[in-house]
């Protein structure tokens, strides 16, 4: 159940990855017309509606990513079954559908078939048909029916099953619908404290990739909060919408490169420039971009209790900018380039603010960082017992071929190597035997990290560039 969970985590990341278009249309547009939203300036309309046509849409991505992730073979039958699968769905389930078979007026339909076309939807949608890949995508029907055989059958076979969920959620999502509603409510209504309890449980859950599903909640249409949404299309409140967001900012642009200076000046003298070139890289990516995921992987398993620190700082800065109304949007993730674009957003709230905010928390993880690894001597990068200093010879500098080589090498080659995928940061590997993994060979690689995440599972975290590493593997694969 775990490793299916990180699947399903792995797959949310290519829809969302798309997401940074729709910000920086929206932020553009918003840019030159702030007031009007649009009605001011033909550009501005232009670039917020073309913003617009990726964030409305946003449960139908993730029925086709999430499709197309879980499929064992990554088909584009998969992904148009997730389609189909979310098409059939949401049709049946629609108000004016469900008034026609209920015989009733459309407005007294339960306000919950309102709101079937969202993410949680679109996440069942693309697991149903995944599923339904991996089962019939390669059986073979009787010659007069040939055409339809394999791939060509999952899509109709993923409509079929969906005539049936949408018989049973006909009767079961207004019950899960209130569910979310209250668990949202319950969390929402708790005001800042709530923001600050979801940054919490946030990072908490990254290393299984649940944060995701955590995410659909509250930045997303499942129940109604859809924080990112209502901030970038202007519809929310100001100072309230962009309360799941705007917390995020202060970490990954200043705590979390601050908690990387933290780790470089308390590593072994002789490791210093090894993990200088780690975590400054990694604290750069985490400011610019977001991506937290490097700087967080080096510290996640090698220190759990600098991590749990990190998840609670995280909670207490959304709590801090939801108490004073500071908020800010992001399209893709918390970091500079978001910034810049949510500045004249119309939601966006004394952001200047978050700012100061990150230099405060940018102090506060520094010496609580230091504090804790010199107090109870915690192995961090660069204070490992092994006194072997990184190899430079694959450095991350090095060509990605090199790279893909050693790494490749280290995991047994071919004869133990039985899949490989990625992420957004890391190599996702199924070895046959996890004893003839070299573990010391990638490490010197200068690669992240390592997370052996079952008996024949095993995670490198590579860092921004994984794919063109993982393009090279394939290549010494074939």
């Amino acid at each position: 159940m775990k490793r299916y969970l990180q699947r399903l985590g792995r797959s949310l990341m290519l829809p969302v990855a798309v997401l940074p278009a729709a910000a920086i249309l929206m932020g553009i547009g918003y840019w030159i017309d702030p007031t009007g939203w649009g009605s001011g300036n033909v550009l501005a309309a232009f670039l917020i509606k073309a913003g617009a046509s990726i964030i409305d849409h946003i449960p139908i991505l993730f029925a086709v990513g999430v499709a197309f992730g879980m499929a064992k073979e990554k088909d584009g039958s998969a992904a148009i079954s997730g389609l189909v699968a979310f098409l059939v769905v949401t049709t049946m389930l629609s108000t004016d559908t469900v008034a026609l078979l209920q015989s009733v007026d459309p407005a007294t339909v339960d306000i919950a078939f309102n709101k079937i076309d969202n993410a949680f939807i679109g996440i069942l949608s693309g697991l149903i048909a995944a599923a339904m890949f991996n089962r019939f995508s390669h059986v073979k029907l009787p010659d007069f029916l040939a055409f339809f055989s394999g791939k060509r059958l999952v899509p109709i076979v993923s409509a079929v099953i969906m005539l049936f969920v949408s018989a049973l959620l006909f009767y079961i999502w207004p019950i899960v619908f209130g569910a979310l509603v209250s668990f949202g409510e319950g969390i929402s209504g708790l005001g800042a404290a709530g923001a600050g309890l979801y940054g919490f449980f946030n990072r908490l859950l990254i290393p299984t990739g649940l944060h995701h599903a955590l995410n659909t909640v509250f930045w997303f249409d499942t129940i109604g909060i859809n924080d990112i949404g209502k901030f970038w299309d202007g519809s929310g409140v100001k100072g309230i919408t962009g309360m799941y967001q705007a917390g995020f900012f202060p970490i990954m642009m200043f705590g979390l490169p601050a908690a990387g200076l933290a780790m470089y000046h308390t590593a072994k003298t002789t490791r210093k420039k090894q993990v200088a070139s780690l975590v400054m890289a990694a604290g750069f990516t985490s400011f610019f971009t977001g991506v937290t995921e490097p700087l967080e992987f080096s510290f996640m398993f090698l220190a759990p209790v600098l991590y749990f620190v990190h998840a609670v700082l995280t909670g207490l800065s959304l709590f801090i900018a939801a108490t004073f109304q500071w908020t800010a949007g992001f399209g893709f993730s918390a970091g500079f380039i978001d910034y810049v674009l949510t500045l004249r957003l119309p939601l966006a709230n004394l952001p200047l603010m978050l700012v100061l905010q990150g230099l405060v928390f940018a102090i506060i993880y520094y010496y609580v960082f230091k504090f804790l690894i010199l107090k109870f001597d915690i192995k961090t990068l660069g204070r490992e017992e092994d006194e072997d200093e990184l190899s430079t010879t694959a450095s991350l500098d090095s060509s990605f071929s090199k790279l893909a080589a050693e790494i490749y090498a280290g995991l047994g080659g071919t004869a133990n190597v039985s899949s490989i995928e990625h992420c957004a940061t890391r190599l996702r590997v199924e070895v046959a035997h996890m004893e003839k993994v070299d573990q010391k060979r990638i490490k010197n690689t200068g690669v992240y990290g390592i997370n052996i995440v079952g008996p024949n599972s095993i995670q490198v975290i590579v860092g921004a560039n994984v794919q063109f590493v993982a393009d090279e593997i394939e290549k010494l694969r074939k």
